[in-house]
């Protein structure tokens, strides 16, 4: 807990990484200053892109103590602004599940290079991101925590599939290898309360370290203060909700 008396300090840059298949990616990352050694997090971006706000939502990691970084997920889908850059991935079918899996794990590799690093790192996503996010946990090891926020199409059917979908996050549940934080909204329509009733299900089934919270009154999207689907007060609520459960198990 943040007191007024605390020395706080914080480095943001552009990096590289190295992603999927050996691929060089620029990510961005923040930390803060000091020796540390502090808990790690990858921010896995949404589907409009690598925006302002996941830059914002980087260094709020880092002023709460964890070393963040944010791969730019559509490094390979060219440059220019990320409204423009998200479209066009948007359009050509999404990001590469495989892909965006293996950028994944090469930030969590960068992170525990580093020196002043814990070696615990966690995972959080938002929309896709959390989609993916879910996906990581079950596809890799070594993740520590993850919080997937409103992950559309977790739950998925057979004809909802695609070459760069090839499989539904949901059906993967057994091999899921980290606590997971889910946050939604119950006006949202992707995913929707029964999709998340699935998720659950399938989650309890399994034995899996989990906690669900719902709020009423949101929809998709309800932390993005830059967008109309902003509800301040659940996602305040919200908030309150992924520091304490990133405390509890990153330190």
């Amino acid at each position: 807990m943040y007191q007024t008396n605390d020395y706080e300090g914080m480095l943001a840059e552009t990096v590289t990484l190295q992603g999927h298949g050996g691929d060089t990616i620029n990510a961005y990352l923040a930390r803060p200053l000091g020796p540390g050694p502090f808990p790690a997090m990858v921010l896995i971006h949404h589907a409009p892109g690598w925006d302002e706000i996941y830059r914002e939502f980087t260094r709020r990691f880092a002023a709460h103590g964890y070393i963040t970084i944010t791969p730019n997920l559509f490094f390979r889908d060219g440059h220019g602004t990320p409204e423009d850059v998200g479209s066009s991935v948007r359009a050509s079918g999404g990001a590469d599940d495989a892909l965006v899996v293996g950028d994944v794990e090469g930030a969590i590799r960068l992170l525990r290079s580093l020196p002043y690093a814990s070696g615990k790192v966690g995972v959080f996503g938002t929309c896709s991101g959390g989609r993916h996010g879910f996906l990581a946990g079950c596809q890799l090891t070594g993740i520590d925590a993850i919080v997937e926020c409103w992950g559309g199409n977790v739950v998925a059917a057979p004809e909802d599939l695609t070459p760069k979908r090839p499989v539904a996050p949901i059906d993967l549940t057994a091999s899921l290898s980290a606590p997971l934080l889910g946050i939604f909204g119950n006006d949202d329509r992707s995913p929707t309360p029964e999709q998340v009733d699935q998720h659950e299900a399938e989650l309890k089934q399994l034995g899996k370290d989990y906690a669900f919270h719902r709020y009423d009154g949101a929809g998709h999207g309800f932390f993005y203060y830059d967008r109309p689907n902003y509800r301040a007060t659940q996602a305040i609520d919200g908030w309150k909700k992924v520091w304490a459960f990133l405390s509890a198990r990153l330190g």
